[in-house]
This record gives structure tokens, C-alpha cells and sequence, in this order.
């Protein structure tokens, strides 16, 4: 099975957002959505998210799963306004409770929120499989960036999330809490051992020196050969080079208004008596 994908890229965030077809039917998934988000005034804005409901009501899809490979730190999910408008279940994986945990304290969230990932609709684990129509959705628990990540094997396309990027950008940074270096390595290996052939589509793109256009479709085999951080490189070397490299690297912009989002399924936190919504920044915990 080769599903049609259809990416959507954000030039905010740089995050590409995919809608995956059953090319037998009309059944789909998002996976990765964006809500636009202006930090200095706190405003969201849903252009990026309506581009994808427009292209699946255009085209008369069945909207079935609105997935996230991870809970992301760079951008605010917009799956509950897709939800809302197209239907379908919101699923990331089980180790998502392990990321609330983490980040509850982290923002001083209290009892009041709960830590058992009950704001999504399924939570995945390794081996877990779903369809969409009639394609089957193959899910491999890849940590390393996260302890949540997952990759979704759809067909001969996996839909890496932060993993992996194209092979001139190389890997994902592990120094966010919870993050490995090792870990991310074992998870690559994963994702290389599916057939040379198989389509991999990244969760983002900044273009590697020299090059003009954005991408985000490769294969498993360009990968092996041409990763920059990974051909030709040692297990050991690896890990020296990702920690190395990921000292060196700042925060994303919009970290704290994405994990906290993000960790509740792309729902704000609750409205003060007022209905006014609140975020938090925590000082000096980053």
C-alpha cells in the first residue's frame, strides 16, 4: 500500500503537517497540525489548520485519526480545532504520561491536572496498529528526542516526527528533559531497518547550507548514505557529536506555550473566573 500524502508546510514554525489518504477510499489522518501562534501578543490564529480542513472538505475526505509523533516544543497543535471541524480521534503515544509528569512540575500545574493522558482520545503503544480505511497504521515507539516519540508506519511511508530530518540537517537534538542521545540513536536503527525504499516524511525542515528549496520527503536509503550525522559514523561517535551539538543549541521560541498546550492535547488550560487563559513561565527551569 502507498498512501497519498499531502504535506503543508508552516514557514512560521517550520513544521510540515501531512494529510495521509487511503488511495482505495476516502479515509485520512492529520498527523502533526499547527495553530499559529504570536507570542507577543498571545494571540492564536487558525490560517494554517484551516488550509488543512479545507483541503479535506475540497476533497470530500473522511477525516479518521488526528495524530502527533510527539508533544511538540516548537509549535501549538491544533487538534482539537480540527476535531471540532473534521471529526476523528486525537492519539499520541503512552509515554505521554511520562512528558506530563515531567512538565506538570515543571509549570507547577498542581493536582488539578490530570498526568494519565486521559485528553486524548487513544494513546499508543510500540506494536500498536490502527487503520485508516484500509491502510494499517504501524506504530514504533522511537525515543530519544522525547521519551514519547513515536514513528507511524503507514504503507511504504513512515512520518518520523523530529527523529530525523533530511539527510543534510541530520538528527534531532536529545537535550530536552527525558531526551537520549543513546536512545535516539537505537530508535534510528528502527526506522533504517524498513526497506530502502520505504518514503520517509519529516516533522520539519530548515534547509542545510547550499540548498535553496524546503524538503521534507526522503527515503530510508538516502538516509543511510547520506545523513550527515549518521554515514559513516559509530554508535559512540554519534552520541559524542548529538550531545556536543545540542550544548550549543537555544530553547525554541515557543517552548512554553507549546509544552504546556501540547501536553493537554493542544487544549489551553482552564479559563480563570473570569474566562480569561493563562500561561505560565517558569524561571530558570529550562
Amino acid at each position: 500500500m502507498s498512501p497519498d500524502v499531502h504535506a503543508f508546510f508552516d514557514t512560521a514554525t517550520n513544521t510540515v503537517s501531512y494529510v495521509v489518504r487511503d488511495p482505495a477510499g476516502v479515509s485520512c489522518a492529520v498527523i502533526d497540525s499547527v495553530l499559529d501562534f504570536d507570542y507577543a501578543s498571545g494571540r492564536t490564529a487558525t490560517k494554517s489548520a484551516d488550509e488543512i480542513a479545507e483541503f479535506i472538505t475540497k476533497n470530500d475526505l473522511r477525516t479518521e485519526w488526528i495524530i502527533e509523533t510527539h508533544v511538540h516544543a516548537d509549535h501549538l497543535s491544533a487538534a482539537p480545532y480540527l476535531q471540532e471541524r473534521l471529526g476523528g480521534k486525537i492519539g499520541i503515544g503512552d509515554q505521554i504520561t511520562a512528558i506530563q509528569d515531567t512538565f506538570g512540575k515543571v509549570f507547577n500545574e498542581g493536582t488539578a491536572f490530570q498526568r494519565d493522558g486521559s485528553q486524548f482520545d487513544q494513546l499508543f503503544q510500540d506494536g500498536d496498529s490502527v487503520m485508516i480505511g484500509q491502510m494499517r497504521v504501524d506504530v514504533l515507539h522511537t525515543p530519544g528526542h522525547t521519551p514519547a516519540c513515536l514513528t507511524y508506519v503507514i504503507g511504504d511511508a513512515a512520518f518520523v516526527g523530529d527523529t530525523l530530518f533530511m539527510p543534510d540537517f541530520g538528527t534531532a537534538r536529545c537535550d530536552f528533559p527525558g531526551g537520549s542521545a543513546q536512545d535516539l540513536y537505537a530508535s534510528i536503527q528502527r526506522i533504517l531497518a524498513l526497506p530502502d525504499e520505504t518514503r520517509i516524511f519529516v516533522g520539519h525542515d530548515y534547509k542545510a547550507p547550499g540548498r535553496e528549496d524546503f524538503a521534507w520527503e526522503t527515503t530510508v536509503g538516502a538516509q543511510k548514505a547520506k545523513n550527515v550525522h549518521l554515514a559513516g559514523n559509530t554508535p559512540e561517535g554519534f552520541v559524542e557529536m548529538r550531545e556536543a551539538r545540542d550544548a550549543t543549541l537555544a530553547m525554541p521560541k515557543l517552548i512554553v506555550p507549546s509544552l504546556q498546550i501540547n501536553m493537554r492535547a493542544g487544549n489551553m488550560p482552564e479559563p480563570d473566573d473570569q474566562g480569561d487563559v493563562f500561561l505560565r513561565v517558569p524561571i530558570n527551569k529550562l
